[in-house]
This record gives C-alpha cells, structure tokens and sequence, in this order.
C-alpha cells in the first residue's frame, strides 16, 4: 500500500527534515527523484518545458556518471539538482559509513561531472537512520515530502496514480515522482495530466 502522505505525527517526530516549504500562496515544488535516466529523464524535461514549468531532481551520483549530457540539460533546462546518494542506498539497510561516503562520492560526481554543489539531499525510499541524518545534516538539507505520487508501483493503475496524486497536492506541496525505467510507461499516462492540473489551478511552480 501507498502512504500517499506522511502522516502529521511521524513529521513532528523529525522537524529538523523538510517535509514542505512556506511560500507564498499558489505556490508547489515538483520533485522527481532517481534520473537521469535517458528516454525518461528527457520526457519529463520536455513535458516542463512545454508548460514552463521547473523541478528540483534528486539525482543517483551512479546515473549522473553514466549519463553526464542529461545531467547537464537538466541544469541548462533552468531546474535545480540534489543529491540521492551515488548507489540509491536505503538508509536502513547500510552502516552510517558506508552511507556517508556514499553521500559524498555522489557530491563529488556531482562536482566533478557538472561543476556544481548542492546542499539538498533526500534520502532514497525516504529512510535514513537519526544517526546518519545527524552527520548529513551538517552539509545538506534533508528534504522529505508532503506528497508522494507512488508511480513506481507497477501494480497500480494510472488512473489511481492521477488521482491520488492531485487528492494530496496542496499549497506549499512538495510533489515527488519518479524519472526511472520502473516509470517509463506509467509517466506518460499521468504527468501530462498532473501538470496540466497545477497550470490549471493557477499554481507556480518553485525550486526548492
């Protein structure tokens, strides 16, 4: 099952971490996370700049490597990069060394490759030991979410991710999907859409 929202109490357990922004009104922030990842990565960038449209992209250190021109559209598209680790480590699962220098090894790809730094980091399926996050806090703001849009559930049907989606967008959301193979052929079906609804209520867009 799909927690399209983290529920209010779990928030207050971590306050330090950014699960939304106050902005003005009228405002959200997308999110995609995993890329670059050609054929999907470009589709997104597309579907933004035909509503004008910016995002913040948690990049893998490992597919910033492989695919460094994607990257680097990105950026030159006018949107925005955080780091996501070099491997899409679970937090959980990995000694806090092994995930520190994980973290850095994607922040070092990211300088070497683009010649940028980040200071935004999220951390992958969203679990990081309080141990870890006390470490990468020292460098990075750790940013949640406010809704999560489930598109790489293959099980699920578009329909449902649509709605879903725009149930739980609100004012000041930050909105997270996914630019990867396991959403190649369930992005097309409700990206467009998606956007098509912020333009349509009248929302702008922000980087984080």
């Amino acid at each position: 099952m799909i927690l399209h929202t983290v529920p209010k109490l779990f928030q207050m357990l971590y306050p330090k971490r950014i699960w939304k922004k106050s902005e003005p009104e009228n405002t959200i922030f997308l999110t995609f996370d995993d890329g670059p990842v050609p054929g999907v990565t470009d589709f997104v960038l597309e579907e933004l700049a035909k509503r004008n449209q910016k995002a913040t992209f948690f990049v893998v250190g490992d597919n910033v490597r492989k695919n460094p021109l994607l990257a680097q559209t990105i950026i030159s598209s006018g949107h925005k990069l955080g780091n996501h680790t070099f491997n899409h480590l679970n937090g959980w699962k990995t000694e806090k060394s092994v995930y520190l220098d994980n973290i850095e090894l994607c922040d070092r790809t990211l300088q070497d490759v683009l010649g940028i730094k980040t200071k935004l980091f999220r951390p992958p399926y969203g679990l990081i030991k309080s141990s870890q996050a006390v470490e990468v806090s020292r460098f990075h703001e750790i940013v949640m979410w406010t809704m999560l849009s489930g598109d790489y559930d293959q099980s699920l049907k578009s329909e449902l991710v649509l709605r879903k989606s725009i149930q739980h967008t609100k004012e000041g959301c930050i909105a997270v999907f996914h630019d990867q193979i396991k959403t190649k052929a369930l992005l097309p079906k409700i990206l467009p859409q998606y956007l098509d609804y912020i333009r349509e209520m009248g929302w702008k867009t922000e980087l984080l």
